[in-house]
């Protein structure tokens, strides 16, 4: 039989479950990693589990996102990350060894092999030949207590990639952009994206990651490239030769849907406010003034592209009105750049260097001015991720951007004059893993840390039968787990402290709701299309369900986002009829009876709209595993049961 590249790694993993697009499967997972933004309550839920030690082979828990110590909180999440990780057996990268997804890529990935991570970039080992797979938090606690992980069977789609890119201001994120363009962040939705084609062998193990990252924001479930020599090479320079094995698709394999790309008619793009896949051409949008260009995120900060971004600014000055900053994606990468010079470069042009983390992307530090106008190598620009609501956000490839901070202004570099310094993956990379800390083999008696602002994990009651309550708020299409729980530097911090963090839901579009919430006693949320899209951050359900949110009902929902909202005991609600969306207002007074009975039947259910006076059908298509977990209140009181 032939097999495309994913069916060849979900069969050598199944456990259980037919390889048919929407079969339930249970696969056996062989990584996990972990971030400090999500995986705090993850050691939290999996620690609930009173399991004594992870199941799973290999599981690094990285501390990446949340790295302003303006108080004790953030602080005090590493110190209990990183005595979970000793005591429960995962390895821990410390602050400043680097983004999550470029130090895994590193020293971690493993072609054909399995990962499973709490960050929904997790994908980017995607370009390494892994099937790399973002989730909640609880979700990455069951696979850390099982070893195990369930999931519909996705379609596979293959994109053929052709032709050559034509460097050096063409570049892999104009690739990922570009089917952004033609397919929108929703045309992967329940798909995974196979690469293929001639064109794979032009492109490096880091170009091919800056892919399958922002993949993501397809609404893919994962998108993988083949492991073939280009693959060995980089394992070899990372000295990790023994890791590498040869997986691609047979000759002539079969997908549900196919596209092609000839990368040699690619050019610069340029993806608008506020979306992803609000793409242009470079060349379209000249002359708009910038107040602030970001270098790097998981994305675009590899030694390559740091190397080239360099070269474009060795002897120039950055616009003197143009605030420009360089994260290095790792340690490995900043400390090679330091001793080759290429730190010097960069202050000289008057640019500011960061540690390697998270940091701007995240709302972390370096938010833009009031209505500023900021150019970003990063993966998505979502209204008010920046930690400021009026901003402006463009994303483009990271030596389009600087070119722009040389200029000030959005240009095409092609009619610039610049010289540029075209950087391939070197022969060997410098190894020095003394931030990674090792598994404890013996970790009983490891005392695990925990500070004032570490409270319990909430657990929700029992599923009732009947919902009778408010609607608390409707939103659109396409709204972000930024948008439900912001991501910001004064929010952050209170991740692990559910009571403090509820405050801010839907802060940014209703700073009432929080408050609304608690005085009707809970109710339901309306939500339009892809509702709960980007980060997998499960604080958009958990805080929520705190909050007594009893059901979202929608046009449909983001693959991360159900998952949690399921794992909290949320019920994932759809209308039957599209239409049907247009017949809820915020304050209306809703009824759902029998829900027990019908939950996961497929079925319709009726939704009276008592306020209108209309009956509305609805559903809920779940499987027999997500049907108990509801009904038991979410997954850790279905845990328990079993």
């Amino acid at each position: 039989m032939r097999e495309n590249l994913v069916e060849k790694i979900f069969r050598e993993h199944r456990v259980s479950g037919n390889l048919c697009p929407g079969e339930t499967i249970s696969i056996s997972v062989d990584q996990v990693l972990t971030q400090d933004a999500t995986g705090t309550m993850a050691y939290l839920q999996f620690e609930a589990m009173d399991i004594p030690r992870v199941q799973v082979p290999l599981v690094v828990s990285y501390v990446d996102h949340n790295m302003l110590q303006t108080d004790f909180k953030n602080p005090d999440d590493h110190l209990f990350l990183q005595s979970t990780a000793a005591r429960y057996g995962a390895y821990f990268s410390k602050p400043g060894n680097g983004i999550c997804h470029q130090v895994h890529l590193e020293r971690f990935a493993v072609p054909g092999q399995v990962l499973l991570g709490t960050d929904s970039h997790t994908p980017t080992a995607g370009g390494m030949g892994m099937i790399a797979i973002g989730a909640g938090g609880l979700d990455i606690a069951t696979v850390m207590a099982s070893g195990t992980y369930e999931i519909k069977m996705p379609k596979v789609m293959l994109i053929r990639l052709m032709g050559k890119l034509n460097r050096p201001w063409v570049t892999a994120m104009d690739v990922i952009l570009e089917v952004l363009r033609r397919l929108s962040v929703r045309g992967g939705v329940g798909k995974i994206i196979e690469y293929g084609g001639l064109g794979v062998d032009t492109l490096s193990v880091t170009e091919r990651a800056a892919i399958t990252n922002m993949g993501v924001e397809l609404g893919a479930t994962t998108s993988i490239f083949p492991s073939d020599e280009r693959t060995k090479k980089y394992l070899k320079a990372q000295n990790r030769d023994k890791d590498w094995r040869q997986i691609k698709a047979d000759e002539d394999a079969s997908y549900d849907e196919e596209l092609d790309i000839d990368l040699s008619r690619l050019e610069p793009l340029i993806a608008q406010p506020h979306s992803p896949d609000n793409v242009l051409k470079v060349k379209e949008l000249k002359g708009q003034k910038v107040d602030q260009v970001c270098i790097g995120s998981c994305t675009n900060s590899s030694y390559q592209v740091m190397k080239s971004v360099s070269s474009i600014l060795r002897g120039r000055t950055v616009a003197p009105w143009c605030s420009m900053t360089v994260s290095p994606g790792s340690r490995q990468v900043y400390e090679m750049m330091a001793r080759e010079g290429d730190m010097s470069t960069i202050i000289a042009s008057g640019a500011r260097i960061l540690e390697p983390a998270c940091g701007p992307c995240i709302g972390m530090g370096q938010s833009p001015p009031t209505n500023g106008i900021s150019i970003r190598s990063f993966n998505r620009n979502f209204k008010g991720r920046s930690g400021t609501d009026s901003a402006m956000i463009y994303l483009c490839n990271p030596l389009v951007a600087t070119a722009i901070a040389l200029k000030g202004v959005i240009a095409d570099p092609r009619e610039m004059n610049l010289d540029l310094v075209e950087t391939e993956e070197p022969e060997r990379f410098l190894i020095n893993d003394n931030m990674i800390i090792s598994p404890f083999p013996n970790s009983e008696e490891v005392q695990i840390i925990r500070g004032p602002n570490i409270k319990e994990v909430p657990v929700k009651a029992p599923l009732e039968d009947d919902i009778c309550c408010a609607v608390l708020i409707k939103v659109g299409d396409n709204i972000t787990t930024d948008d439900i729980m912001p991501a910001s530097s004064d929010i952050l911090p209170l991740r692990s402290n559910i009571p403090a963090i509820s405050e801010f839901v839907f802060f940014r579009i209703d700073r009432d709701f929080a408050k609304r919430a608690k005085k009707m006693g809970g109710g339901v949320i309306i939500g339009g299309k892809n509702y709960g899209q980007g980060s997998s951050r499960e604080h958009a359900a958990l805080a929520p369900m705190y909050l007594g949110v009893k059901a979202v009902i929608a046009r449909s929902f983001a693959r991360i986002h159900r998952s949690n909202l399921i794992n909290y005991g949320i019920v994932p609600f759809e209308f039957q009829n599209d239409e049907d969306y247009q017949k809820m207002e915020e304050g209306d007074t809703i009824e759902i009876k029998g829900i027990r009975k019908y939950l996961g039947t497929g079925g319709d259910i009726t939704l009276c709209n008592k306020s209108k006076g209309v009956n509305i059908p609805i559903k809920a298509i779940l499987t027999a595993r997500e049907s108990e977990i509801l009904m038991a209140g979410g997954v850790l009181r279905w845990i328990k049961r079993h």
